[in-house]
This record gives structure tokens, C-alpha cells and sequence, in this order.
């Protein structure tokens, strides 16, 4: 579970990741996920003592409900372990493919092992 801290609820926060042009993204099959810096105009010391903020999104392409939630747990879990790679103040969205939903947690895991190190060298 992702602490409390780190977790991205403000739809205002979700639509300054999704439609931010200064924001970074990259995809596969299985998720996408968009990654928004710190704003630069912000003092340095703020900036590094605001947490990185994850938020989720998993429609109905994914499943039905029971799934969704399925996959958006497994997806917080995978999140929590990988927080410490994340840039203080940043704000991530990952979201969910259809395909997620059959794909196992090391599978997720992978991808966004694989996804993470690209949108951070994208954006930066």
C-alpha cells in the first residue's frame, strides 16, 4: 500500500499530468505512464522535502470492477516498492492498459522497470 503521503488524489493534480505539455510519457502494451517534474520556479529546499505523488488509472477497458481493483492494488504495491527511484515533488499517473488485467505482477513489475527509466530520462 502506498502511503498516504505519496498518493495522488486531486483530479486537478491528474489532469496537470494527463494534459501538461511539459510533462513526460511512455507506454507499452500493459500500461503507460506519465510523469510530471517539480515546478523549477519552486525553492530547491520545498522541492525536496515534497513527496513524489503516484496516481492510477484503470477503466473499464480493463475489467469489470473486481478486476480494476485487482489490478489497481497490484499496481500500488509494484508502485510502493519503487518510490525511492522517483524524484521528490514529482507526480507520476500510470495507467492501465486492457491487457494489464491477465498480465501476472511480475509481469507489471517489468514493465514498469522498463517504463520508469524512460519517461525520467525524457523529461529531465
Amino acid at each position: 500500500m502506498l502511503p498516504a503521503a505519496h498518493r495522488m488524489r486531486s483530479s486537478a493534480d491528474f489532469a496537470a499530468v494527463l494534459r501538461s505539455r511539459t510533462s513526460g510519457r511512455a507506454g507499452s502494451k500493459l500500461l503507460v505512464v506519465h510523469l510530471r517534474m517539480p515546478e523549477t520556479s519552486l525553492n530547491t529546499d520545498v522541492a525536496d522535502t515534497v513527496p513524489c505523488r503516484v496516481g492510477f488509472v484503470v477503466s473499464k477497458a480493463v475489467g469489470n470492477s473486481v478486476v480494476r481493483h485487482r489490478t489497481q492494488r497490484r499496481l500500488r504495491h509494484l508502485m510502493n516498492a519503487r518510490l525511492d527511484r522517483l524524484p521528490a515533488g514529482s507526480l507520476i499517473v500510470v495507467r492501465a492498459q486492457s491487457g494489464a488485467a491477465t498480465a501476472t505482477s511480475a509481469e507489471l513489475g517489468a514493465e514498469l522497470d522498463r517504463l520508469l527509466p524512460r519517461v525520467l530520462a525524457g523529461v529531465r
